[in-house]
This record gives structure tokens, C-alpha cells and sequence, in this order.
């Protein structure tokens, strides 16, 4: 059984090492700028809820914002504090609980918070508390980035985790490990989809979905469906919770949502539009994808630019491809993107140089390649991470992102935890395979891939 300190979350067995694009807030400028947004400046930063710490760390190292972070797990924090102690930045790591961090009298004002993987797996106590503290804590103009597992694309499975959980609670006993009730949970599974059941008859859907479930790691599958609170969220729920700190819906986070085309017919495309509230118009448009994760931006007083002053900021913003031309596939699901505007824009940055986006903008001009269609693309192309925004010189980190790469890749040497390299070129971290990982402190080791990861600064 949890201990109360948990307040029922799994802490038994780790979390997963993964990074995530949309807590950088050189990413998230990019999505609101993109979006029509003035941004701020990031000065001070925080992750609550970091996992292993990964995301946290390579955006403290690769950029000179400030960042402070909490996960109540120890052992997650202790792994985190490893990686920020190897960079030397200035990355502050808590293990403390959301209340305990939150009503701390050190902190300072934040210009950007991010949630990821967080607001589905707490009770309504820690919401309450997390809302409370960007009401306090958030800036005006300040960001908040924010996913969470939604309604209607979970509705199939909430049986199916409720029937997990007290299969394994009544077989295994209070005391049973969380791996073992794991275990315990996706081998009865599997014998009850044997039987053909039929809640499955019918729905594909449900079925492709428990299937993906129980094929998935320990590590996953204990922090997506072991907790104790589990609650997929309409997007109107989610923001009764977030009004009374002032928050207001800018974006979404993952930029391939940006265009509406690539998922909708043109018949719900005007029905989403046609909505006159943005709270209901983007429920609709979770209704009509049959979506099951949001990963969103939100604003506090947030500004909207007109579209003169949208562009300059758009002009002056850099972009930079980060893998090999030749490597980025010209499609999204069943779309195929068209060669002539794309391919000018992947030469244009082959040489894995930041590029603003006015300099882009001028030498598509006479490719037949207008700003809207640019802007689109690198929409797109961002939303693939084939290419993502860079910071300024300036704001980079160069020591420390190195420190910490070094870091990373001696550990690879030993295992396969941690797949991320920080580049000061993006200001946050890069996927990098195992195996190339263990080439990189190799200086005969050439190619495209090479080039592409020591132009980015990864090496």
C-alpha cells in the first residue's frame, strides 16, 4: 500500500527518462508568436513535476534562464540533482510535496511554469495548490505550459483502468509490489481480450488501444494507470480549473495542431470555427479528432499582436534544421507535403546555421514561396522537429549544455537512461541514439548525422 506521503502516486518504480519540446520556452515563443502572441522574456522558469528531470535540466544548461524544479519522489530528484551538479548550472532541484514547494518564501516571480504529465495523476488538493501558485507566482504576460490526458479519446479505456486497478488490488493484496500488481493486471487482461468480451465487440478502437496498453514497459505503464487518481479531462473542465488564476487559452503546444488541415475535412473545420466560444470550439474540435492528450500553452493577460507587428517578431525569430536534409520525410500521416515549397526551405537551411526567419523569408521570395506559405511550413516542419526555433547568441550556454553532454554520454557507456544531448543552439535537448551517442566522444566519427549534432553544439 502507498504511504500517505504519496498521496496515492506510484513511487515504488521509477519514471521514464523522456524529454519534452514544449517545455523549452524557446519552443513555446515560437508557438505564440506563430500563434499571434507577444511572449516574454524568460527570466525564471519552473517545472513542477519533473520526473527524472531530464526536459529541466537540458534547458537550464543549454540557455541562461533560471529554473527551479520539484518531483516529490527523492529518488528522481537525486537523479535529476546528479545531472545539474555534472553542468554546473543553475538549475535549482526540490523533492519536496507540491504544498511544501509551492508555499516556499525563496522563490521568485515566473515568467513561464510548465505541467507536463502532472495535472491527470494528482487529486484535487495538489490542483488546487498548483492553481493557487500561479495565481501567486505567475507574471502577467507569463506562460503556463500544461498537458494532460482528455476527453473523448479516453473514454473506452477508463473501464478498462478501473478494472486494472482492482483486479490487481483484490488478487494481489495492500502490500503487493507495483511491478507485481502490473504483472498481475496485464496477464488477466490478456486472458479476458481471449475471451472476446462484449465490451470489445465492435469497437476496434478500444481494442487497439487496450492492446497498446499491455504491451507497453513497467515504468509506463505504472505511472500512467497505478496511481490512485486518474482523471482524463474535457478541455472545458480544465479551464473552469485554470480561470481563476487568470489564465486564458493561447495555443497548442504540439505545433502539427496549429493546422487544422492536416487532421480535419473542410465540412468540421468550419463547424470547429463556427463555434463562438473558444471554451466550447475547442472541446468540439477534441470531440471531432476523438483526441486523447492535450499539450497546450497558456496566458496571463497575454497580448495579441496585429498582424504587422506579428511578422516583425516572426522575421526577426530563428529557425535551425536539426538532422540531415536528406533524412526528413515529406509527409504527415496520409498528407504529402509539397517539394516545392518545402525542399527550397531544407536548402536553405542545410547547413544546420541558425537563420532568422525574415532572412527565409527573402530568399523564398523568388522560389514563388509567399510568407503565409512559409510560415506554414516551418509550422510544420517544427511540429515534426525536423527543424525547431533557436535562441538568440546571447542567451546560450555553451559550458554548461558541454558539461552536461559530456555527462550523458559517459553514461552511456554504461546503460541507455538518458537519449538527450542539450544544444545552446535550441536551448533545450536533442534525441540522440544510443549508438551515437557512444561515436560522439569520438573525433573520426563524420557524416552527416556528425555534422548535424556539432553544428547544434552537442558535441
Amino acid at each position: 500500500m502507498q504511504d500517505d506521503w504519496t498521496a496515492g502516486y506510484v513511487a515504488d518504480i521509477g519514471y521514464t527518462y523522456g524529454y519534452y519540446t514544449e517545455l523549452n520556452p524557446v519552443a513555446a515563443r515560437f508557438a505564440l508568436l506563430a500563434a499571434g502572441y507577444a511572449t516574454p522574456e524568460v527570466e525564471n522558469a519552473c517545472e513542477l513535476g519533473f520526473g527524472q528531470g531530464v526536459s529541466i535540466n537540458m534547458h537550464a544548461a543549454a540557455s541562461k534562464t533560471r529554473w527551479w524544479g520539484n518531483d516529490f519522489l527523492p529518488q528522481q530528484a537525486a537523479f535529476a540533482q546528479g545531472l545539474a551538479t555534472a553542468a554546473g548550472s543553475n538549475a535549482t532541484i526540490s523533492a519536496e510535496s507540491f504544498d511544501a514547494f509551492c508555499h516556499r518564501a525563496d522563490l521568485p516571480d515566473m515568467d513561464f511554469i510548465g505541467l507536463h504529465g502532472v495535472w491527470t495523476w494528482v487529486n484535487d488538493a495538489n490542483r488546487t495548490t498548483i492553481v493557487d501558485f500561479i495565481r501567486r507566482k505567475l507574471k502577467p504576460g507569463g506562460i503556463v505550459y500544461a498537458s494532460y490526458n482528455t476527453q473523448p479519446g479516453w473514454a473506452n479505456v477508463i473501464p478498462v483502468r478501473e478494472l486494472f486497478i482492482a483486479y490487481a488490488d483484490a488478487v494481489g493484496g495492500p502490500n503487493q509490489s507495483t511491478a507485481t500488481r502490473i504483472d498481475t493486471a496485464v496477464d488477466f487482461t490478456e486472458k479476458l481480450l481471449a475471451t472476446n468480451p462484449r465490451f470489445l465487440m465492435g469497437n476496434q478502437q478500444a481494442q487497439q488501444q487496450i492492446r497498446h496498453i499491455v504491451a507497453q514497459d513497467k515504468n509506463y505503464l505504472a505511472h500512467e494507470y497505478f496511481n490512485r487518481d486518474w482523471e482524463p479531462m474535457s478541455f472545458a473542465k480544465f479551464s473552469d480549473w485554470l480561470e481563476p488564476a487568470g489564465l486564458a487559452f493561447a495555443c497548442p503546444g504540439h505545433l502539427l495542431e496549429h493546422v487544422d488541415a492536416l487532421y480535419m475535412s473542410t465540412e468540421q473545420m468550419e463547424l470547429v470555427q463556427s463555434v463562438p466560444s473558444a471554451r466550447v470550439r475547442q472541446s468540439v474540435r477534441d470531440f471531432v479528432l476523438n483526441a486523447n492528450f492535450r499539450r497546450d500553452y497558456w496566458v496571463r493577460g497575454g497580448k495579441r499582436m496585429d498582424p504587422e507587428a506579428q511578422r516583425k517578431a516572426l522575421e526577426a525569430q530563428h529557425v535551425v534544421l536539426v538532422q540531415p536534409a536528406q533524412n526528413v520525410v515529406l509527409k504527415v500521416g496520409d498528407a504529402r507535403l509539397s517539394d516545392a515549397i518545402y525542399k527550397p526551405i531544407l536548402e536553405a537551411l542545410a547547413d544546420h546555421k541558425p537563420k532568422a526567419i525574415g532572412e527565409l523569408a527573402r530568399a523564398m521570395e523568388p522560389r514563388g514561396v509567399p510568407f503565409g506559405q512559409l510560415m506554414q511550413a516551418l509550422v510544420v516542419l517544427v511540429g515534426k522537429h525536423d527543424v525547431l526555433a533557436a535562441q538568440a547568441p546571447e542567451d546560450a550556454s555553451p559550458e554548461t549544455a558541454t558539461r552536461l553532454n559530456r555527462h550523458v554520454m559517459g553514461m552511456a557507456r554504461k546503460g541507455a537512461q538518458v537519449q538527450y544531448l542539450a544544444s545552446p543552439v535550441t536551448g533545450g535537448g536533442l534525441f540522440v541514439p544510443h549508438t551515437d551517442l557512444l561515436l560522439l566522444s569520438d573525433k573520426s566519427f563524420a557524416g552527416p548525422r556528425a555534422a548535424a549534432y556539432r553544428a547544434l553544439g552537442l558535441a
